[in-house]
């Protein structure tokens, strides 16, 4: 690097104070705040002029970070070197590039003219907007000031034509990243509610359009530049998306108590952000349709509900709303039109209610109880109307629990969603299935407080029963309907619970349900519940072999509900009890096999799929007429499935008791073993008709299923059936034990061998 400096343009850096450039350069990437931003702009500030001359004609402008001087850790540096058209431009460039690179520094630049430049933000709105950003380093000071000048009065006369098509980018990078104030490992930077978008605050701002960097906004974005600055520090890298690993020691830096502190404040910056870029985004889509509307057009007034009118597209309250004693129902009703027209509600209009609408009596009045449901069962028009009276704190006026909920941290991998954002968009996914249900509204409260224990210590579906009650209390239900929801909170978990970890076929597992239901209406309120949960928790959540599996529970239920008769157990497949022994059929996620009748059948299939790379989520073992019948569901351990030829030959040759395929499979499996907690087996006595439960907990692992099973089998234990639930990197598995196992010993024996095989 240090010849690359000797040998610019301006041959006036020397050895020495080159690498006294770069040593300052490295050493104040360290620190975090306003004044270690602008101390890293300095350095860089200073770095760079030693590699370019000031010259007329030519002009090192700084954009991004480095323009508005917050510059991050680990960031890039954004220059522009502009020109007159002056010779040896590229050479120029090159001198200045390459020393940059050397230092270990990211770089996105460019080389243009000042028409060329602005031609460029002419097509390119990105551009536009970097140019608002920019600020000169060294060089031409007149060159520099004229496309300074010239590219923020362009932008202020096209930016209302522009932001139409910004908002389209826009909506495009938050479906992909989502929103930051609800997400567990958000992206600072591009999310909703992140860093990118003060930019575009900034932007809108700068044109004149409304004042969209106001007090609260500046304060946010310098706490999340201050989150984004620690998390940098804490990863030694350049990195945005606060993972769950960093955010302890990220919270440390920040002198925060724990990540979860971390995450809620990170949570109220970015929802400021976002409101007050929705607020931005009307103000622009209001300025342009008055201009469509020519100068004497005036925004008309039209009736969506009862003291509810839109006006120029947001939604404000009649005139004869606006008394000396406002009715407490008014900020739920506004809310539930909101919702269920999908318009926003105005800003002021959001001020007027927080400062003037009086609490809700206890119980509520049923014109309140009428708007909840409405606004529950909204669907898409349910969350931004949420979120927006959650901004001006409506949401606890109507329920004060709320505050201990709001951007509470889920830590479990398969949630998305911060606690208060999992509720709401449970009763969102609810409204999809409330013409399933014999009580929608109750299906879309009970959804909306499932999981109102979380937080508090104990059980969250127990400690949630008395206060989903109080609430379902204090807003007017019957006693009746209040137990019914908080039998939905005590319930809520039972039939994934079952389904993916108990046997669907043993009368003992539908009895059981059936008892704790009681009645099919309360069964359909919970399927429903649980697929709106699934749903809004996260793709891990759900599977189509889940589905099934609840929906055929929920059958069975079903079916003891209304007649008092158990079903009877689903008869072996008949193409397994014909033809020469081995049998294997391979169709979809299922695997069967028949063989002659021996232990250990289920320990051998186990480790072949497992040496083919596939997670047995479900098995099945019987013997019928002298023969022994293994059906497991399964699924891709890696995404892929194998290739089918292989597999059916593994199978038939281990199950004919092909000691080559034992020995690798053995191989392959033992060298497998997951870490983690230490596991743990917990035994179930009176959970099965004809055998007991012993149930596995312990850390993910190939091949687990076939270490256990085979342990079983060697301690003389007769698996019938087997159930396999993933949680995350943990597992739960199920394991029918045929006979009473009443000895404690052989018990401890028998359980000594499997956390052994663990």
């Amino acid at each position: 690097m240090t010849s690359l400096i000797k040998g610019n343009a301006s041959g006036h850096t020397g050895d020495g104070d080159a690498n006294l450039l770069i040593n300052e350069v490295v050493g104040v990437r360290g620190g975090i705040g306003e004044a270690a931003r602008r101390g890293r702009a300095a350095a860089y500030d200073t770095f760079l002029r030693g590699l370019l001359p000031a010259r007329d004609g030519v002009a090192l402008l700084a954009v991004g970070g480095l323009g508005r001087r917050q510059c991050a850790p680990y960031g890039d540096l954004d220059l522009v070197l502009l020109h007159a058209g002056v010779p040896g431009t590229d050479e120029l460039a090159a001198s200045l590039w390459y020393p940059i690179w050397d230092a270990g520094l990211r770089l996105d630049h460019s080389v243009r003219t000042v028409s060329e430049a602005l031609s460029v933000a002419q097509d390119d709105v990105k551009v536009a907007l970097g140019l608002l950003d920019a600020r000169l380093v060294v060089g031409d000071r007149a060159l520099a000031d004229s496309l300074i000048r010239t590219a923020a009065d362009h932008w202020r006369r096209t930016a209302v034509r522009h932001l139409p098509g910004l908002r389209e980018v826009t909506d495009a990078r938050w479906q992909a990243h989502g929103e930051l104030a609800f997400l567990l490992e958000g992206d600072l930077k591009e999310a909703a509610g992140g860093l990118r978008d003060v930019g575009l605050l900034r932007a809108i701002s700068a044109a004149g359009i409304t004042d969209a960097l106001r007090p609260a906004v500046r304060a946010a974005h310098l706490r999340l530049l201050d989150a984004r600055d620690a998390l940098h520090e804490q990863v030694g890298r350049r990195v945005d998306r606060l993972v769950a690993q960093e955010r302890d020691g990220v919270a440390t830096l920040l002198g925060l108590e724990d990540g979860d502190a971390l995450l809620r404040r990170v949570a109220g910056d970015a929802r400021t952000v976002s409101h007050a870029l929705d607020d931005a985004f009307r103000a622009a889509d209001r300025l342009r349709s008055g201009r469509s509307r020519g100068g004497n057009g005036r925004p008309g007034r039209r009736p969506v509900a009862r003291d509810v009118v839109e006006h120029d597209g947001e939604l404000v309250l009649a005139r004869t709303a606006i008394g000396a004693r406002p009715d407490p129902s008014l900020s739920l009703r506004i809310a539930a039109a909101a919702a269920a027209t999908r318009l926003p509600i105005a800003r002021a209009t959001c001020e007027w209610l927080a400062a003037y609408c009086p609490p809700l009596p206890a119980p509520w009045p049923a014109e309140a109880r009428a708007a909840l449901t409405t606004l529950l069962g909204a669907g898409a028009g349910l969350v931004p109307a949420w979120e927006t009276c959650d901004r001006y704190g409506l949401v606890d006026g109507w329920l004060p629990e709320w505050t201990r909920l709001r951007s509470l941290p889920q830590h479990n991998p398969v949630h998305r969603y911060t606690l208060d954002r999992h509720l709401v968009q449970t009763a969102h996914e609810a409204s999809r299935h409330t013409r399933e249900v014999e009580r929608p509204d109750l299906l879309l409260l009970g959804a909306l407080l499932h999981d109102i224990g979380k937080g508090l210590a104990g059980d969250h579906s127990t400690v949630g029963v008395p206060l989903a009650e109080a609430v379902a209390t204090r807003i007017g239900l019957p006693a009746a309907e209040t137990e019914l929801i908080g039998k939905l909170v005590r319930l809520h978990l039972l039939l994934p619970d079952v389904a993916t970890r108990r046997d669907l076929a043993d009368p003992v597992t539908i009895a059981s349900v059936a008892e704790a239901v009681g009645d099919t209406g309360t069964l359909d309120l919970l399927h429903a519940l649980v697929r709106a949960d699934a749903a809004a928790t996260g793709p891990a959540a759900w599977s189509d072999w889940k589905g099934r599996l609840v929906a055929e529970l929920v059958a069975r239920v079903r079916t003891a509900l209304d007649t008092g008769v158990l079903p009877e157990p689903p008869a072996p497949d008949p193409a397994l009890l014909a033809g020469p022994l081995p049998v294997v059929h391979l169709t979809g996620d299922r695997v069967a096999v028949a063989a002659a009748d021996r232990r250990g059948l289920l320990a051998t299939v186990a480790g072949c799929l497992a040496l083919h790379r596939l997670e047995v989520i479900s098995a099945d073992a019987s013997a019928v007429d002298g023969r022994a019948l293994v059906e497991c569901r399964v699924q891709p351990r890696y995404g892929l499935p194998p290739d089918p030829v292989p597999l059916r030959a593994d199978l038939r040759r281990a199950v004919a008791g092909d000691v080559s395929v034992t020995q690798r499979l053995r191989g392959r499996a033992l060298a497998s073993r997951g870490g983690g907690a230490a596991p743990r087996v917990v035994w179930h006595r009176e959970a099965a008709t004809d055998a007991v439960l012993l149930e596995l907990r312990a850390a993910d692992a190939a091949g687990l299923l076939y270490r256990v099973t085979c342990a079983l089998d060697e301690a003389g234990a007769l698996v019938r059936a087997a159930r396999i639930s993933t949680l995350g990197a943990d597992v739960v598995d199920a394991f029918y034990l045929v006979g009473g196992w009443p000895d404690d010993a052989t018990r401890a024996r028998l359980e000594a061998a499997v956390l052994a095989a663990v």
